[in-house]
């Protein structure tokens, strides 16, 4: 019965993160701003590159393919800085929710207290390490989209002004 506990509370974890983090106003989150700052040991997220992420990252689900009411982790050539600034703020996002996931999933242990601790204790580290990485993911992707983002940023501005100078 604990395990059937379990799996329930972790069910309920993840579609009650899904309606906390799309009520959550993206425009909140500041990517320049602890936590969301790269800390400098993640060397601009060279460290994530070290650890294979380009091997793995595509091969995890997203849940924006699936739900349709989150953004789109997507960026085409259309894309503009305002446009990637979305996403930025959604890495932030996600990885917040993916970090509190962490930090409830402790209760898990509860249901197992009357019957093996251990096993209470062993689900939640792998539902802790089934989260590590979707954060790693919003961590390394970051910084690879606030430079798109200034360099579309410098873009959309050098054709506002190309646009401008052919009104006069």
């Amino acid at each position: 019965m604990p395990f059937i506990y379990s799996l329930i509370y972790v069910i309920f974890l993840g579609i009650i993160s899904h309606f906390i983090g799309e009520s959550i106003p993206r425009r909140k989150f500041d990517p320049d701003k602890f936590p969301f700052k790269l800390f400098s040991w993640e060397n601009g997220g060279e460290l994530y590159i070290k650890i294979g992420i380009k091997k793995w990252k595509n091969k995890l689900p997203d849940m924006s393919k699936i739900m349709k009411d989150m953004v789109p982790k997507k960026v085409n050539f259309n894309s503009t800085a305002s446009d990637v600034t979305v996403l930025i703020q959604e890495t932030c996002k996600a990885e917040l929710i993916h970090g509190l996931l962490c930090l409830v999933s402790p209760i898990i242990i509860l249901f197992w207290i009357d019957s093996s601790i251990t096993a209470g204790i062993i689900l939640t580290l792998i539902y802790i390490l089934f989260n590590i990485p979707f954060i790693i993911i919003q961590r390394f992707n970051r910084p690879n989209l606030m430079r798109l983002a200034e360099r579309l940023s410098k873009r959309d501005k050098r054709i506002k002004n190309e646009n401008s100078d052919t009104l006069v």
